[in-house]
Order: structure tokens, then sequence, then C-alpha cells
């Protein structure tokens, strides 16, 4: 079921998300919220979703990219659940690129993020996972770990000028040379 994602100025974007029981990951509610999540993610061409966008302050994100439209030459992350993640930075040099949100939609910024990190979590079946990331790869997970701390990635911009809506940023940002067209 393609779930409702929140935009800015809902509450559940803006509170902090609470642990889910290890008990109550294998039930079938949960197991549902799963699925309609990554239904969701798909609907809405997201490469992450956490579920404060869906409406619930819980600890629970999930993430793929796989030969996705917006990000044609970024590396595959394959489908991932995380439950209750703790994100540990391995570098601390900051990259800045540009970055959406389904629930700040038509908007881009450019956002500093940490190059490389690690994440512990739980996973779809309530298994300890562990992941290093960098890159693309390390945005993704600190961008969904950030909704789940009621932060979204305007928070984390440095220069509001680096704002912009999607139409003009694929004409002006994305691509500066066709700036004189």
């Amino acid at each position: 079921m393609i779930l409702k994602v929140a935009r800015l100025g809902f509450p559940s974007l803006r509170t902090e998300a609470s642990p889910v029981p290890a008990d109550r990951i294998k039930s079938k509610e949960f197991q549902r919220l799963i699925d309609d999540m990554i239904e969701t993610m798909y609907e809405y061409n997201g490469v992450g979703l956490a579920a404060p966008q869906v409406h619930l302050p819980i600890q629970l994100a999930v993430l793929e990219v796989h030969d996705h439209p917006r990000y044609p030459d970024m590396p595959e992350v394959p489908l991932t659940v995380l439950i209750n993640p703790v994100v540990t930075i391995l570098d601390r040099t900051l990259v800045e690129e540009w970055e959406g949100c389904l629930s700040v939609p038509d908007l881009r910024g450019r956002v500093p993020r940490f190059k490389h990190l690690r994440v512990t979590a739980l996973g779809r079946d309530a298994e300890m996972a562990e992941i290093v990331a960098s890159d693309f790869h390390a945005r993704v997970i600190q961008h969904e770990t950030d909704h789940l701390k009621g932060e979204v990635y305007l928070d984390r911009m440095p220069d509001m000028r680096a704002l912009g809506f999607l139409q003009e940023w694929q004409r002006f940002m994305l691509k500066p040379e066709k700036q004189e067209e």
C-alpha cells in the first residue's frame, strides 16, 4: 500500500523518533509497514524513506539505489532496512553535494555530509547488521537517519543561497554551462 508522505510542517518530521522494540519487528503488522514503506519509496522515486516521513515517529528507514533515473551515475545501494540505527563517523571530511527530499518537494540544496561512516542497526528480521558506507551511500544513510532525529536537510545547509526549486536547479545549478541559453 502506498503511504502518504508528510511534508515539511507536519509534526512527525520534527519529532525525535522512538526506538522499535525488537520483539515487534517480526510481527505481521511491522513487516507490512516495511513493505509499504518500500513500495512508497519506489512510487515517489526516492532513494530512501524514514518512518517519520510517513507520519510514524519510530526509528525505521529503508533505502535503495538501483538504476535510479535521478541518480544514473551513482553506485548501487542494495535494498536496506535500518531499525534503531546508530551512525559512527569514520572520516570527518565533509563533502557538499545537492540533496532533495520527498518531504520537501520541488526543492534542492547543497548539503555538507561526512564522507565515510559505519551504521549498526537491526535489519528486517531483527538481525544485527553493520554497514560501512562512503560517498553517496553514506549521504543517503545520513539523510534518512537525520529524519529519525527530527531533522531535514535544510537544517544542515550552511548557505541558504544554495537552495533552489527543482526546475531551476535542473536548468541552472545542475548544468551551469546552460546558464547562457
